[in-house]
């Protein structure tokens, strides 16, 4: 084993920094009980002055509260560590009429031969320290805290919003949401702290009575001394004993009041008093021409007001020419840049990024997103995010939104990568009321069309919205129109939106939790191009996502058999049978369906042909046009009855019809037969017929 040296205990103590303090709070409470000898006392004297001046220097060059977040705790054990040192000092004043050398050496320095100045002298230096700098840090505490948590929401608000805007990743929004939680979390724990140094001065002032009075009648009848002998024994220690136990209390305190009372800067507190100062020389050079008055008036003394005020009109001379020197090379600076950016060719980089989901809006539609003006759609925005996680599984980047001025003034409109997937109108300052029933309204208003479900509607003013509620009206503000309409323009077009970073991060969640459900499904057993392609199939028929491992443990078991996207597409769906059956059931767990004529299924199982993008049925015109009529008219007939029209059909057929059907009946539900959940009862309401 090699010998211990001092690089080698130090690194060790470091990695056991937990302990050394743990041991050094259990030490400080083995003080109030265990009697310590007086060269011990100084020294734990000497480490409590030592650690004072150490908190007040870091306090000066931190540059923001949290980088000292520790402080409040601390405070608190040097305040333990301080009463333990009295009552051990306290011990030995009583004890042996004597307390160490240090504890001797401050009471002598300071008493003198005078003992009552002395005594006045340690009652001004605690006075200071308990009713001009505690009281004042803790009352900027106690402001800070109540400021920092009122200003919270708003702080809050603002970090969505940037982070909605797309100007901070997910990752630095919850860096600063942590950061303004700490920050609540010091200022708090700062207001309570500081009742520990006004608690620690008045426990200063009465051990420092109890020891005078004490000693003193110690001295008389114990010990035999003379009252003048006991009196310059008792004093002498005791007012030593205070001042030392004051003396880093006084130094701990400054720091609390310097660390509650800066704002957050870039530099220490040195450096910005003095960058701070220089920057008015003009103030310098006033003040140095009044010292030069009072230099100038017969019972002033002279000298010193004159030396004064050359010092200040020196000191505002350098600072002038540091402004200036300082401006010279700002606008040089400048100038440099300026040329660098003529020289350099423009950068196209970031004509080449596109953004997966972007909202442009009219300029009458601004202050939507303005907070200051009651906006809320940024904060609106995040919550659409999160519904869509919640709903579909799916991860949506931060949406964009941007003002266009070449979109009508209340227009505005949803581009997926850049190209546009969906727009409307809004009214800013109006309602959009609409009658769920389709009856005609006679309400005073605007007719409109809603934007998402294309049901008709009335723009009204905020004085109809209560007779409109009244008449059995949906009103809504122009926030809750657009949000609506985004979160379905999402959902129709969740599969566009799925790349195959987002699955990546998406199996990596996986990973984390359920790494088994990976370890079949490695790249060279299938590629994560075509899990996103199940994954975008799903979505497109509007099959939740959410459920990721049951999903990803159907495609590991159905790739063993056929590898084609369409049959693990299949696979999957019958996987997830429960979740798309509770999309379709009614009230009553009743399954109602449209089947097709078993003649009408042997067509379309007979057309069907491979293609590149998988089984499609190839019919001949005029009999395809036969069934899309009938299986319109069919879907009518179900939806007049107000039944969501679903079609029942065999696994084979049903995929190669939702290809067929997709772009007339884009939001029509096949399902199969394998997709059916056992404690679901089905109902025929109708049947496709070919005529």
């Amino acid at each position: 084993m090699p010998p211990a040296t001092p690089t080698t205990v130090l690194r060790e103590i470091k990695k056991h920094t937990d302990m050394v303090v743990a041991a050094f709070i259990i030490g400080i409470l083995l003080m109030i009980i265990i009697p310590l000898p007086p060269a011990l006392l100084d020294v734990f004297l000497v480490v409590s002055i030592s650690l004072g001046l150490v908190i007040l220097l870091i306090t000066m060059f931190t540059t923001e509260p949290l980088q000292f977040s520790v402080f409040p705790a601390l405070l608190l054990v040097t305040t333990l560590y301080r009463l333990a040192l009295n009552i051990s000092s306290t011990r030995l004043i009583l004890g042996q009429a004597q307390a160490g050398k240090v504890i001797e050496a401050f009471g002598t320095f300071v008493a003198g031969n005078n003992y009552l100045v002395g005594f006045i002298v340690f009652i001004i230096i605690t006075i200071i320290q308990f009713v001009v700098i505690t009281n004042g840090a803790g009352r900027v505490a106690e402001v800070a805290a109540r400021f920092t948590l009122d200003a919270m929401p708003g702080k809050q608000m603002s970090i969505d919003a940037d982070f909605n805007a797309g100007l901070i990743s997910e990752a630095e929004a919850r860096e600063r949401r942590k950061k303004l939680q700490r920050e609540a979390d010091f200022f708090g724990a700062m207001d309570g702290a500081s009742k520990f140094v006004r608690g620690d001065a008045i426990a200063g002032i009465l051990i420092t009575m109890i020891n005078i009075v004490g000693g003193i009648a110690i001295g008389l009848i114990q010990m035999g001394m003379s009252v003048e002998d006991a009196l310059g024994v008792y004093t002498v220690l005791t007012i030593g004993d205070g001042l030392v136990a004051q003396v880093p209390a006084l130094l701990i305190s400054t720091s609390a009041g310097i660390l509650v009372t800066r704002s957050t800067s870039d530099s220490s507190f040195g450096h910005e008093i003095a960058w701070q100062f220089g920057r008015f020389p003009k103030i310098i050079f006033l003040a140095a021409g009044i010292l030069f008055i009072l230099g100038l008036v017969p019972a002033m003394p002279n000298a010193l007001f004159l030396a004064a005020a050359l010092g200040f009109g020196y000191a505002g001379y350098r600072m002038t020419l540091g402004t200036r020197a300082r401006e010279a090379a700002r606008q040089e600076a400048a100038a440099r840049e300026k040329a660098q950016q003529k020289r350099e060719p423009e950068s196209v980089a970031s004509y080449f990024q596109v953004d997966p989901l972007q909202i442009e809006i009219g300029y009458n539609l601004i202050a939507l997103t303005d907070e200051s003006q009651g906006g809320d759609l940024l904060g609106r925005l995040s919550a659409v995010r999160r519904q869509c996680a919640s709903e579909m599984g799916i991860y949506v980047r931060p949406i964009r939104i941007r003002d266009n001025l070449q979109l009508p003034p209340n227009g505005y409109v949803f581009k997926i990568r850049g190209e546009v997937g969906a727009s409307g109108e809004l009214m800013p300052g109006c309602y959009l009321a609409m009658d769920p029933a389709g009856r005609e309204s006679g309400i005073d208003g605007v007719p409109t069309r809603e934007p998402t479900f294309g049901l008709a509607a009335w723009w009204i003013q905020p004085a109809e919205k209560e007779k409109a509620e009244l008449m059995g009206m949906t009103v809504v503000d122009c926030s809750t129109v657009l949000v609506t309409h985004l979160t379905e323009f999402i959902k129709n077009n969740a599969h566009h939106l799925l790349g195959r970073q987002e699955v990546r991060e998406l199996l990596d969640v996986v990973k984390e939790k359920d790494p088994a459900v990976l370890e079949d499904l490695s790249p060279d057993i299938i590629p994560l191009g075509d899990i996103q392609k199940v994954l975008q199939n799903l979505l497109r028929e509007r099959v939740p996502v959410r459920d990721l491992v049951t999903i990803l443990e159907a495609i590991a078991d159905g790739v063993r058999i056929n590898r084609e996207v369409d049959f693990l597409t299949d696979h999957a769906r019958q996987a997830m049978a429960r979740t798309i059956c509770r999309q379709h059931v009614n009230s009553e767990n009743r399954l109602e369906v449209i089947t097709l004529h078993p003649k009408v299924e042997q067509i379309v199982t007979d057309s069907i042909q491979p293609t590149q993008m998988g089984n499609y049925p190839v019919l001949e015109p005029g009999l395809a046009r036969k069934l899309l009529e009938a299986v319109g008219e069919s879907v009518e007939r179900v939806s007049s009855k107000g039944a969501a029209p679903v079609i029942l059909c065999s696994p084979r057929v049903r995929l190669p019809l939702k290809k067929f059907t997709e772009r007339h009946l884009p939001g029509l539900a096949i399902l199969s037969l394998n997709e059916i959940s056992p404690n679901v009862e089905v109902e025929v309401v109708g049947t496709v017929v070919l005529n």
